[in-house]
């Protein structure tokens, strides 16, 4: 069956499953999904934390009652430690707790231009993160653990596919790799995922439908090898650059891991020349049990294989009016947090505001339940 045909079919199948009420999918014993929004949190702008500016926020996790943010920032690379806290009924307060720079293979700061953090997770007593490298200057991502005091330890090893080519028809595109990273929900390892195609995968999404699939992979932390592969279709972009601007994104942004082949996607999509910030985010569910292991193929460009399946969660733009400003931010985090007194768990979001350096944004945390 070719590639096209499948995914009109996977479309359909979806739609009816959801439009029945029929989704079976697990979390934990919970046979339905439905995440309910319960609050926004915002960190001031121009907010100091022992002597950093507090911005770019672009990754959560949460592990052994601490909070942990990644700030991405080339100039100074580092994440917080941080006390969140919330019940039911919304937030109640945040407390950054420390700062920790992270450290280069040397031991040393970063240089300037030679990193940019983008996804951090708690991992076996360490912290596992990534940076998207800086494609257009010859600086390769990577993915990397530290110490707590963010001491390098480790790498896993690039394949040659996910490195800086002199082929303008192969690799990453500038911006546009390891932008999300899970620990495995076995926790031997990590899955991460690229933030748009491969050069040899497909174009980068545009306000038509277009073959853009990215990659999924997973990293085994015993050996820091790659190892199996699968394909995650993206949406277009939502809506067209307006009032004279040009530039439209749509990528993934984080991933998150909670059954063998189960997922949750962040997706958003970005166009410049909005008032209200240009960001439209979903949230999926995604399964790879039926998809195809790609990690044979160098290019997905005229290949078959079985894509992974995903099926639409939230939408953000049914809590637009009850953000502040009506503002869905550049929200490029999200961790399970402690289970509510209830039972059921917890999930915090966090938005990487770019330090407003485009213009006034927002460090948005956003609370939600998940509904059995």
């Amino acid at each position: 069956m070719k590639k096209n045909t499948l995914k009109v079919f996977a479309a359909s199948m979806l739609f009816t499953l959801a439009s029945c009420d029929l989704i079976d999918d697990a979390i934990g014993g919970i046979n339905k999904k439905e995440l309910k929004y319960i609050d926004e949190y915002v960190i001031p702008d121009g907010t100091m934390y022992e002597g950093t500016l507090v911005g770019g926020l672009s990754s959560i996790d949460y592990a052994e009652d601490i909070w942990y943010l990644i700030a991405d920032d080339p100039a100074d690379a580092r994440f917080y430690k941080a006390n969140i806290q919330y019940d039911e009924n919304g937030f109640s307060g945040l407390d950054l707790t420390k700062v920790v720079k992270l450290q280069d293979a040397n031991g040393q700061a970063f240089a300037p231009g030679t990193v940019d953090p983008e996804a951090i997770r708690f991992a076996n007593g360490k912290v596992v993160w990534t940076s998207e490298g800086n494609i257009n200057n010859g600086v390769n991502p990577f993915v990397r653990t530290a110490t707590f005091g963010g001491m390098y330890l480790e790498e896993a090893n690039l394949p040659s596919r996910y490195a800086v080519s002199a082929d303008e028809t192969k690799g990453p595109r500038q911006n546009g790799t390891f932008e999300g990273i899970s620990l495995s929900y076995d926790a031997s390892g990590y899955w991460v995922t690229m933030e748009l195609p491969l050069r040899q995968d497909g174009p980068a999404p545009t306000t038509q439908d277009t073959d853009s699939p990215v990659r999924i992979a997973y990293i085994d932390a015993a050996s820091n090898t790659f190892g199996k592969e699968f394909a995650y279709e993206l949406d277009p972009v939502v809506r067209p650059a307006a009032n004279g601007s040009t530039f439209e994104l749509n990528g993934v942004v984080e991933l998150l891991q909670y059954d063998d082949y189960k997922f949750l996607f962040l997706e958003r999509s970005f166009s410049t020349g909005y008032d209200d910030g240009g960001n439209n985010v979903k949230i999926y569910d995604v399964d790879i049990s039926n998809a195809t292991d790609i990690s044979g193929m160098d290019a997905l460009v005229g290949a078959e294989y079985t894509p992974a399946t995903k099926t639409l969660l939230f939408d953000f733009e049914d809590i637009r009016d009850q953000l502040t400003d009506g503002v869905v931010d550049n929200i490029e985090g999200i961790a399970f947090g402690p289970d509510f007194a209830n039972g059921n768990k917890s999930v915090v979001l966090v938005a990487d505001n770019n330090f407003s350096a485009f213009g006034p944004q927002l460090n948005q945390f956003v609370l939600f339940e998940l509904l059995d």
